[in-house]
């Protein structure tokens, strides 16, 4: 077996990565990354530089694969190491590059090591030790593998420290329709719930589900407007754009979930969502008129509503938000791996982690206390 470095996702054959990927999970299809590559939302603007991994047999088909950047900052991990960083600096060392297998600017769990089932015992550990090779062949301080699935974690823990996290997702117990998901709920909870739903509605909003077949160009640059507007509000850096947007609609259609918002024919908020065959993804919103509850309605009660009529099984809105927990979503510890390459910091940053991780189990265990249902759902 080979195995061969990629500084664009569109050297690897489209088909063959997609046949690795489970789930269809939307993040990691071909298309999505090829889309950002493609729209400069990634690449030496943003620090995001594609070192992406292939291993292929002596007929060059592609056994196993992962989605890899040289990263040049921290922005858009949502795993955060600044006090890492700022102990390189404080030491006369720079802590960039680094290398780093995530979805940019995803923080969503899913495939890092992209192999068929039959193959993980020999591909997991050439896609490690390939990943470290090329850590120390570009001069990277580390590596670091964030989001991935619980098998990985549980591979990779054998050799790279571990991270957690906490985040916030829905979990649909085979409810029927939305008032028999209202009605697992305590009464208090039940009750903010209706009438957040009622005060959006009756602001005179019109709602519109939408997917990759029926949303429009203009659909698309609304909600490229909205986008934008809450990066300018946060001082934050918009990364994707409308094209990107509009190639992923027509290149993923039925794993779009696009929900607007009108008033009086005007476009004036909405969220995108992504779906694979049993998740969906929450991931941007915004607007260019406050409506009072309109943020719920369209970020997580639209969702969760369609989770119930698709028969999806888990809801996750993004990161972070405790707020999310009096709308039904519950505390769900994330992980991630990380291997350092220089000895003097690796037992100080095994330390930081060890301390990081108590402390998440702490916040976790207290966030369960104050759980929204009467009955905690079985899992």
């Amino acid at each position: 077996m080979k195995v061969r470095v990629h500084n664009a996702i569109s050297e690897i054959p489209q088909a063959q990565w997609n046949r690795l990927v489970q789930d269809n999970h939307p993040f990691l299809r071909h298309e999505f990354l090829h889309a950002m590559e493609e729209h400069l939302c990634v690449g030496e603007t943003f620090g995001w530089l594609p070192r992406h991994l292939g291993v292929y047999d002596d007929n060059d088909a592609l056994l196993g694969a992962m989605p890899l950047y040289e990263k040049h900052n921290s922005y858009g991990e949502f795993v955060f190491d600044h006090a890492w960083a700022d102990a390189y600096l404080r030491n006369g060392l720079s802590y960039y590059p680094k290398l780093v297998s995530a979805i940019p600017y995803t923080p969503a769990q899913g495939q890092r090591l992209l192999v068929r089932p039959e193959l993980q015992a020999a591909i997991y550990p050439l896609l490690l030790d390939r990943a470290i090779q090329l850590t120390r062949q570009l001069g990277c301080s580390g590596f670091h593998c964030l989001f991935p699935l619980p098998e990985e974690h549980r591979f990779l823990g054998q050799q790279l420290l571990s991270r957690h996290d906490c985040q916030f997702h829905w979990r649909n117990h085979h409810y029927r329709d939305f008032e028999s998901f209202l009605s697992r709920l305590n009464a208090k909870k039940r009750k903010n719930i209706r009438q957040e739903r009622r005060r959006a509605a009756s602001s005179g909003v019109v709602i519109r589900r939408l997917d990759g077949h029926s949303a429009t160009a203009q659909d698309w640059r609304d909600f490229t407007r909205f986008y934008e507007q809450t990066f300018r509000e946060k001082w934050g850096m918009a990364t994707f754009n409308y094209e990107f947007f509009s190639t992923v609609a027509r290149q993923m259609p039925d794993q779009i979930v696009l929900v607007l918002a009108d008033i009086e024919g005007r476009c004036i908020a909405g969220a995108l969502m992504y779906r694979s065959d049993r998740t969906l993804y929450g991931r941007h919103w915004g607007c260019v008129l406050q409506i009072d509850a309109l943020h719920f309605e369209v970020c997580y009660y639209q969702g969760i509503e369609y989770c119930i009529e698709q028969g999806l099984e888990l809801f996750e809105p993004g990161a972070q938000g405790e707020h999310k927990m009096a709308r039904g979503f519950l505390p769900v510890r994330t992980k991630s791996s990380h291997w350092i390459d220089d000895e003097r910091f690796r037992e100080p940053i095994a330390r930081y982690v060890q301390h990081e991780c108590a402390a998440v189990s702490d916040y976790i265990a207290t966030l369960a206390a104050s759980s929204p249902y009467r009955q905690e759902p079985s899992s």
